[in-house]
């Protein structure tokens, strides 16, 4: 069953786009997905679509390059939900839900990783000029984002006893 499936089929998917309850997610819910890659003449073509290769409707796009050593992200969100995919160079994700940690390498244009809201992730940057594409199934809102980790714990504790 391909993890599109899974999600649809599991009470996990929504029909208004959001995919995991951020109040109980765990760090296995954050998914590597392969992309469908399609090779000729010497080139390469990566199909991503909102809601058929990418399990959300996809309401923002950003790109993100950086030296290497470079960490980014250091946050949570509330209630958005990224898929991230390095389209040159390399990046290692780091996601955690406050307990469990879990390490992604990101280093090839068909390899997505799916990272629902509140789950921990940051980025490090591993060779010069690595770009990284974020996906989000939300708009841009300050008020969406933990930045302080102490502060995404506390998050966490409160939200796994609200109901």
């Amino acid at each position: 069953m391909s993890i599109f499936s899974y999600i649809k089929t599991h009470s996990a998917w929504t029909l208004n786009n959001r995919m995991f309850n951020e109040k109980n997610v765990s760090v296995s819910a954050v998914r590597l997905i392969e992309l469908s890659c399609h090779s000729e003449g010497g080139g390469h073509l990566v199909v991503m679509e909102g809601s058929t290769h990418i399990p959300f409707c996809i309401a923002r796009v950003f790109v993100v390059s950086a030296p290497a050593g470079t960490i980014r992200g250091r946050h949570a969100h509330k209630a958005c939900s990224q898929f991230l995919i390095c389209q040159t160079g390399s990046v290692e994700v780091l996601c955690t839900d406050g307990v469990d940690s879990a390490t992604y390498a990101l280093d090839r244009p068909d390899l997505g990783l799916l990272i629902p809201s509140g789950i921990w992730a940051q980025q490090t940057y591993l060779l010069d000029n690595s770009v990284l594409t974020v996906l989000c199934d939300q708009p841009y809102e300050a008020q969406d984002y933990i930045r302080d980790y102490a502060q995404f714990k506390v998050y966490r504790a409160v939200g796994a006893t609200r109901t």
